[in-house]
């Protein structure tokens, strides 16, 4: 993809992103720029990624086709304070705002609804081109941009599009969800070495036995309910083992988890 892209905040995400596409060869370290509040920051984003560090957001749209709002949700009323100044700049990049909670409408009242924009929710396994992205676009975006956002995230895992108050609900499952799926792995692990095994074997136990049980479920298209019974035979150590997870409410703590997570994203979109 020959495109220059630029991210106003150049934390954790971004970098995910950026590592993911330089990793891919979709995108050349020369035609990445950052732009960030706290110098560090960007400093750590150029030497992971090779990308050029500048010192404006006005700079960046300027010299961005794709640019990037990636700040915390606590900074974007200051982000979007600085993009209103753009609207004389003549800057009229496609923006990409994986800022959670903040809807296109707070993007439109900067710059005007013919601004155009795709919010996406990506999660961290873009880092290794294994991410979940969902997307909603804006009026003022054209057939163009929408495909443009489809080629660029698929490069670095799965991508759907849906609507926009659905992007909530995203969060809390796949933006958040890496980090559920962390703790699975470590508990995994950890139960492992309970019962006698090495940690570091636990360990890569445990992780190949997650991945593996996804992909199976990526590959097959089966229903989870339908593998799971395919493991648990009659009076075996898997059906006791599900009962145990059962007895402590497993299934109700992981929607719980998604639910509340869900929740945080809908404060704070209206706290923004």
């Amino acid at each position: 993809m020959d495109k220059t892209i630029g991210f106003i905040g150049t934390g954790q995400m971004a970098t995910a992103l950026a590592t993911g596409f330089i990793g891919t060869k979709t995108l050349d370290p020369s035609k990445l720029f950052g732009c960030d509040a706290v110098p560090a920051a960007a400093k750590v984003f150029a030497s992971k990624t090779g990308a050029t560090v500048l010192g404006s957001i006005e700079e960046l749209a300027a010299r961005s086709e794709i640019a990037f709002v990636a700040v915390k949700p606590q900074q974007i009323a200051e982000v979007l304070e600085e993009l209103s100044a753009l609207r004389e700049c003549g800057a009229n990049p496609l923006w990409i705002s994986i800022v959670a909670g903040t809807p296109i409408w707070k993007y439109w009242r900067q710059l005007g609804d013919s601004m155009r924009l795709v919010r996406v929710m990506p999660n961290t396994p873009c880092l290794v081109g294994a991410g979940a992205s969902a997307f909603a676009a804006s009026e003022g975006a054209t057939n163009e941009d929408i495909e443009l956002t489809k080629t660029l995230f698929a490069t670095v895992g799965q991508v759907v599009e849906v609507e926009e108050y659905q992007l909530d609900a995203v969060t809390g499952l796949s933006g958040s969800g890496p980090a559920y799926v962390y703790m699975m792995i470590e508990s995994l692990s950890d139960g492992g070495v309970k019962m006698g095994l090495p940690r570091d074997l636990a360990l890569k136990l445990a992780t190949q036995t997650v991945f593996g049980s996804a992909r199976m479920v990526l590959e097959t298209g089966e229903h989870p309910a339908v593998l799971r019974d395919r493991v648990s035979s009659p009076q075996g150590t898997t059906i006791h083992g599900t009962h145990a997870l059962e007895r402590r409410g497993f299934r109700a703590a992981v929607i719980g988890a998604v639910e509340a997570a869900t929740r945080r994203a809908r404060e704070i979109d209206e706290g923004n």
